[in-house]
């Protein structure tokens, strides 16, 4: 690279869907979530998977522990990070069963009260 030639200036542009995804997982308000489908079919395009890739590939810029699986298991290498965060906002959590031999595994998010529509209040249910 010349010295003559500027370092670019502006990051390369977001895909148009990439973008709507992160704008919804933004909106999202602490102590509540989404699921990848929830956020699909509010779009009204894509589906999970294509959700899920979006935050895969971009997601790391918004909120991402708000945009979960819908059996409310904790994101696979990010459990501690995404815990962190719960906690933090007070997001409702089911705490993991013990069986027999077990010391039991990671808590789960209670999607029946953490679970947020896009147009309801920003408390979680109670």
């Amino acid at each position: 690279m010349s010295q003559d030639t500027p370092p670019s200036a502006e990051p390369p542009a977001l895909p148009p869907y990439a973008e709507r995804v992160l704008d919804v997982a933004e909106l999202i308000p602490p102590g509540r979530v989404m699921t990848y489908g929830d956020i699909a079919e509010w779009l009204e395009e894509g589906g999970p998977r294509q959700v899920g890739r979006v935050m895969a590939l971009y997601g790391s810029a918004v909120p991402w522990w708000r945009v979960v699986r819908s059996d409310g298991a904790l994101l696979p290498g990010h459990e501690r990070r995404a815990l962190a965060h719960y906690r933090t906002e007070g997001t409702p959590l089911r705490e993991a069963r013990r069986t027999a031999g077990s010391p039991g595994g990671a808590p789960r998010l209670d999607m029946r009260r953490a679970r947020w529509d896009g147009t309801t209040g920003d408390t979680p249910h109670s």
